[in-house]
């Protein structure tokens, strides 16, 4: 795991076993450091999962050991060990923690595991530092680390916190079966669903197989519908995803979804003259991700989104940072940012009256950014002021409006300027 420091201080280093696990970290199962993990988790594992993840597709392999430990493998290099301080479906007991790391025990807290790990933080999250390798608790629910009995797990892992997907995700319940592979020539799917499915045992198959983009884009709007993923609004939208490929306007179409439980970003990219690819990523990478300016739906859509796209709100004008306006079958909205304090933002999406349109057709800009200041200091989230009850964010259809706005101005945000830079 590189250079130690001369610092041999920290608990972890001289009175745990987890110098064992981190020397096997990046190896393969056949180096010797791995093997010798192996044998301290049990020997033989309770059981063995295996699945392909994404497209371009690697290897998630995980070593399920009765003792409660799991060592997790991508293309054969170990990317993370976990020690489940709970039971688990292939251990009827949590992991002897107190063997392994002397004074800590399932009940542990956050500043019990600060003063047994003995090891700096990591500067984000409740993650420690350990030479590059990282130990990273989970706690039930994402909370309660202060109370005892909330420990499940400890990731030991090589993934930086927060800078890529867990190795634990790769079988997300929720997300990792949505891609969808072709067929092969035999009739059996490569990989379909990615191919083993959360719970199987054995090999997953058909390594070299392609994506199934229309089976995967149904696959992922039912997940949508089902409030399982959320479509992001500065990207492709799905339905949009094929014909906007098919028109050959953009050189990569891309939709992104976000899993409702992991928290991963899926990346779905449509290229116009390469394969497509189904990319996991968190937030910071999939924001990053460049994207061309989406093309007029004139130019690529056919009758039926047309005809939508006439009945959908349309871009007009912004001013960076403080107000966007859209027009919807002559009416104009205005989206007005505020501030609610020195820290926090929001907007209200207001239907412009008579009077103010009025004004705007003879004031233009100048009057909709005399507007905007009008509403910050009104502080329109609070009900004496009378923008409050005008706020459509505020009614029943507050949700749907705000998803046609934001497709209306999806190629003029500052997401969009910065990811046409990329």
């Amino acid at each position: 795991m590189g250079q130690r420091r001369n610092d041999e201080t920290e608990q972890w280093r001289t009175r745990s076993r987890l110098p064992l696990i981190l020397d096997a970290l990046l190896g393969s199962e056949e180096d010797p450091p791995v093997r010798r993990l192996v044998e301290a988790f049990g020997g033989e594992p309770a059981s063995v999962k295996e699945r392909l993840v994404g497209q371009p597709a690697y290897q998630s392999r995980r070593l399920q050991f009765a003792s409660g430990a799991e060592v997790i493998l991508h293309d054969d290099a170990v990317v993370a060990t976990v020690l489940h301080a709970a039971p688990t479906e292939f251990a009827a007991h949590g992991f002897d923690l107190p063997e392994w790391i002397p004074g800590l025990n399932s009940g542990a807290t956050l500043e019990d595991l600060k003063k047994a790990i003995d090891a700096p933080r990591y500067r984000t999250g409740m993650a420690f530092d350990m030479d590059g390798a990282y130990a990273v608790p989970n706690f039930k629910n994402n909370r309660g680390w202060n109370d005892p009995g909330n420990l499940l797990s400890i990731t030991l892992t090589v993934e930086a916190p927060g800078r890529s997907c867990r190795p634990e995700d790769d079988d997300c319940p929720v997300c990792s079966d949505l891609l969808v592979r072709n067929t092969d020539s035999d009739g059996d799917q490569n990989g379909a669903a990615e191919g083993a499915g959360a719970g199987a045992t054995g090999s997953a198959t058909g390594g070299a197989a392609g994506m199934d983009v229309e089976r995967t884009i149904t696959a992922l709007s039912s997940a949508v519908s089902a409030d399982l993923l959320k479509e992001s609004l500065h990207w492709v939208p799905l339905a949009d995803l094929q014909p906007l490929h098919a028109s050959g306007l953009m050189e990569r179409a891309e939709s992104q979804l976000t899993c409702t439980q992991c928290r991963r970003i899926i990346c779905l990219t449509l290229f116009r003259d390469s394969a497509p690819t189904f990319v996991y990523a968190v937030l910071d990478e999939a924001r990053r991700r460049p994207l061309e300016k989406i093309p007029p739906v004139e130019q690529w859509g056919d009758a039926p989104r047309l005809a939508k796209d006439r009945e959908a709100m349309h871009y007009v004008d912004h001013h960076p940072g403080a107000w966007f306006l859209v027009e919807q079958q002559g009416d104009l909205f205005l989206q007005s940012r505020y501030w609610r304090n020195s820290m926090v933002d929001s907007d209200v999406l207001l239907r412009l009256d008579s009077d103010e349109r009025d004004a705007y057709r003879s004031g233009g800009k100048d009057f909709l950014s005399e507007l905007s200041e009008r509403i910050d200091k009104s502080r329109p989230h609070t009900e004496e002021s009378p923008y409050f009850q005008r706020d459509l964010s505020r009614g029943t259809d507050g949700a749907a409006l705000a998803k046609s706005f934001a497709a209306a101005i999806v190629n003029h945000t500052w997401i969009a300027e910065q990811r046409r830079r990329s």
